[in-house]
């Protein structure tokens, strides 16, 4: 059965850091698309970023550019979503999901399994 399990949120200051870890199990990482999505309180849920099956392409959304980095570890079946230069904007639940398209996408569609979802929070 696939199985993708969060780990990593927490609380953390305007500018800190933290990697959040999407570890699977029942099927290997790299033959899926794996997106990260995040959802506010009263908010839809967004895509976020994205890695590639295969090769590994990655995509941002805009509001994210040039501050979060996605990573696989094959070895380790798991993904990880470095986020750098937080803000308060961040402060959501963050999930990540498997697919099977070729090419990244942020649109959720096309992920058929999602993790439970870990909350992070930016506050002083």
């Amino acid at each position: 059965q696939l199985q993708l399990v969060e780990s990593g949120g927490g609380l953390v200051q305007p500018g800190g850091s933290l990697r959040l870890s999407c570890a699977a199990s029942g099927f290997t990482l790299d033959s899926y698309t794996i997106g990260w999505f995040r959802q506010a309180p009263g908010t839809e849920r967004e895509g976020v970023s994205c890695i590639s099956k295969g090769r590994g392409s990655t995509m941002y959304a805009d509001s994210v550019k040039g501050r979060f980095t996605i990573s696989r570890d094959n070895a380790k079946n798991t993904v990880y979503l470095q986020m750098n230069s937080l803000k308060s904007e961040d402060t959501a639940v963050y999930y990540c999901a498997a697919g099977q398209t070729l090419y990244c996408t942020l649109t959720e569609k096309f992920f058929r399994s999602w993790g439970q979802g870990t909350q992070v929070t930016v506050s002083s």
